[in-house]
């Protein structure tokens, strides 16, 4: 079994910075790709940023220039830093792994999520 573990999330005010974390441990080969994902009260879940193993990270047109995100592949650890955080930011921040497990075989797996919250 695979696990993610979301951390960093937090009550912040408008232009405000916070850095989430997500550590992935269990029957892990290796990472292939990690994920952002927010999801707002009432709104669909949505795709944030993603960072493969090797290769260009991606944005969601909203976080651009704001948000960077980064893959620690020796702890199996994916970061969001978020700068200049937006009361639209406010949401269930997920974390999500593509990974091939011990046995070889491609899996994904989700966080519980942890909670942001940008508010004067």
């Amino acid at each position: 079994q695979v696990q993610l573990v979301e951390s960093g999330g937090g009550l912040v005010q408008p232009g405000g910075s916070l850095r989430l974390s997500c550590v992935a441990s269990g029957s892990i080969f290796s990472i292939n790709r990690m994920g952002w994902y927010r999801q707002a009260p009432g709104k669909q879940r949505e795709l944030v940023a993603t960072v493969p193993r090797t290769g260009a990270t991606t944005y969601t047109d909203s976080v651009k220039g704001r948000f960077t995100i980064s893959l620690d592949n020796a702890k199996n650890t994916a970061y969001l830093q978020m700068n200049s955080l937006k009361p639209e930011d406010t949401a269930v921040y997920y974390c999500n792994a593509d990974f091939l497990s011990t046995r070889l075989q491609l899996g994904s797996a989700w966080g519980q999520g942890t909670q942001v919250t940008v508010s004067s």
